[in-house]
């Protein structure tokens, strides 16, 4: 047993109710586990029976995937012994569907290793209605041959389920055919080009069947699972949170970097487990969460709001309040400016931001297009208006997320205007729309076609905003142009194209998003492109001189304890944002909504940022409409 999975067993705060194991990088922890299988797989063979192994499918397991493919090429491991039984599949789908998990399996890991076929099992998508309860049956009864599973590897959705055991799920259920939450559909949605084409049902696993596995090692990247996580290892196992019956197992390990460990209470509140150590960055959480909870201003906390609230301990360190008050009352003020680049002429020593150069080089890097006006849309106009030498990069052309329906109405639109002699283009796209079926990939000339609606949307939304056309540019790196969602595969070719661009520009500031995202997702996998290049960059005078700053797009902002630079938004620029936003007229549909009562993706922005102002109203600072922020990247 590693090093890392023998921690898992004993590092646990005082509220964690199973063994958690946390690394910054996902990669240190894919390799301990992959270790542990293999090991498994080596120990099976001398025992002369086979391992069995419970699957997941997503993007989670993955990189794990890969790992365990290097290792059978590299250094020989067999999986000839090896069974595997897989969590789910969507119902109704044929095993050679593009996003079946019959496909997805044999694209990810079947087809890379010398397991044998007949010792491959996947829950079927095909059988009739009538016989999907025998065939449920017959899958539990396998399993149950070979003696039960071994390991089974998981994930967990945003409703927290795991497999396909959507909110409602008992900890006795057993393999069955199920009803997809909304919630599930909606992260599915791009895979399956629209929400109205996922699969209505699956097929999968009960909660009961992984609990009589022997070992159940549960995997999750990025902040987006978070605050489900925490939830499922802190609070008590409901059936509204199917992950958190994973707490009565004997031999469970969450496995979490540390983005989707960063709502658990040894983060958030580490003073209620611990005796922290009490720097400024601590104290400054601490007094924020207190501020916000207790409904006092910061200016107005006493002694005893500290000592109620487990801490003492900082008073007696840093108090007494009223000093430790206006201290961090200070520093949630600096962090207010309305120049985002640096205002010229003026002192900067409590800004965030220099004022030297008065004009700067700002380069601005959008995973995707919209991920940059959704974030920051009013700090672009502000930057504009400074007159700073911006450059926009979208490093995808973002045509993955094009709804076919929207291509057809560029399409028609194109040969409209040219009043019927119409455009060789767009002809052949209407004609392959016109046979292309739902689960079909597109080919070239259509991701290129969506990806010129893209690029038009993107133009349109920055001149809203104030940023003419000649400042935008299109990476579109092959990492995304070559893949598909949850399989993309980031090359040295994209960390050169982008450290071509950093070097062309030579920023002073550059803002990108993504530190937190999933390691597979386009927003993580272009971070960690973006990270290799501006590394490589180093070397180069201009480095030394560039301020990097994280905004976040994914629709869960920046802590108020977090932000380093707030930029406060007037009515009439949260107004020009929304403009913006609106312009991205195919993305309409396409972002998960969070919100249930707020159904455009517009309102879920501004809300966000009405939000981070209110917050900051709560702590006592001046009233603003809203506020984008930002967090300085070392």
């Amino acid at each position: 047993m590693s090093n890392l999975i023998s921690e898992g067993a004993s590092q646990t705060s005082g509220v964690e109710r199973v063994p958690v194991v946390i690394r910054d990088q996902a990669q240190e922890i894919i390799a301990s586990i992959a270790e542990e299988i293999g090991q498994a797989v080596k120990q099976s063979e001398t025992a002369d029976k086979p391992l069995v192994l419970g699957l997941a499918t997503g993007s989670t397991p993955v990189p794990l995937y890969r790992e365990l493919i290097r290792r059978h090429r590299e250094e020989g491991l067999s999986f000839k012994n090896v069974v595997t039984f897989n969590l789910d599949e969507y119902y109704p789908l044929s095993p050679d569907h593009p996003e079946s998990y019959h496909r997805f399996m044999r694209d990810q890991l079947f087809d890379h290793i010398d397991i044998p076929k007949d010792q491959i099992n996947i829950p079927s998508g095909t059988a009739k209605r009538e016989e999907v309860h025998e065939a449920c049956r017959a899958y539990e009864e396998k399993i149950a041959s070979y003696g039960g599973l071994d390991i089974q590897i998981l994930g967990i959705g945003r409703t927290g389920h795991i497999g396909f055991n959507e909110p409602g799920s008992g900890p006795r259920s057993k393999t069955r055919l199920v009803t997809l939450d909304r919630l599930t559909k909606v992260d599915a949605a791009r895979d399956f080009h629209g929400e109205h084409n996922v699969p209505r049902y699956a097929v999968t696993m009960g909660v009961g069947t992984i609990m009589a596995a022997k070992r159940v090692i549960l995997m999750a990247w990025g902040r987006s699972k978070a605050t489900v996580l925490r939830d499922a290892i802190e609070a008590e196992p409901v059936e509204s949170l199917p992950a958190s019956f994973l707490q009565a197992h004997d031999n469970v390990c969450f496995f979490l970097d540390q983005a989707a460990a960063s709502e658990l209470t040894r983060f958030r509140q580490p003073w209620l487990v611990g005796f922290p150590e009490w720097d400024n960055k601590l104290a400054r959480q601490a007094v924020t969460e207190l501020s916000l909870k207790i409904g006092k201003p910061l200016l107005k906390l006493l002694d005893k709001d500290y000592q109620e609230n487990g801490l003492s301990e900082l008073i007696t360190e840093q108090g007494p309040a009223y000093d430790l008050n206006i201290r961090v009352f200070n520093e949630v003020q600096h962090t207010i400016t309305g120049w985002p680049g640096g205002k010229p002429n003026a002192d900067d020593t409590h800004r965030p931001e220099r004022a030297v150069p008065a004009k700067k080089r700002v380069l601005v890097l959008s995973p995707e297009p919209q991920d940059d006006v959704l974030a920051m849309g009013g700090t672009l106009s502000r930057l504009a208006q400074g007159g700073h030498e911006i450059t926009v990069a979208y490093l995808t052309s973002g045509s993955l997320g094009v709804p076919d329906e929207e291509a057809r109405w560029a399409a028609e639109l194109m040969i409209e205007a040219e009043e019927g002699i119409g455009s060789k283009l767009a002809k052949q796209v209407l004609a392959e729309l016109k046979t292309k079926g739902e689960s079909d990939n597109d080919s070239v000339q259509l991701r290129q076609f969506k990806g010129y609606i893209r690029r038009n949307e993107a133009r349109s939304s920055l001149q809203a905003c104030g940023v003419p056309s000649k400042c935008v540019t299109f990476l579109d790196l092959p990492f995304y142009e070559e893949g598909r969602y949850r399989r993309f595969k980031a090359g040295d070719t994209d960390r050169d194209l982008l450290l071509k661009l950093l070097n062309e520009v030579q920023p002073h500031q550059i803002f990108v998003t993504g530190e937190a995202g999933d390691p597979s997702s386009v927003q993580g996998i272009s971070f960690s492109v973006f990270s290799e290049a501006y590394n490589q960059a180093r070397q180069n005078v201009w480095v030394s001189d560039c301020y990097v700053w994280l905004y976040r797009s994914d629709g869960r902002e920046w802590e108020s304890h977090q932000i380093e630079m707030a930029v406060p938004c007037s009515p009439d620029e949260l107004r020009t944002k929304a403009q913006a936003i609106y312009l991205h007229r195919s993305q309409r549909s396409q972002v998960p909504i969070l919100d249930e009562e707020k159904t455009e993706v517009w309102e879920l922005a501004l809300e966000r940022n009405r939000t981070t102002a209110n917050n900051y109203d709560k702590l006592g600072l001046a009233e603003y409409e809203a506020i984008e922020c930002f967090v300085r990247w070392s």
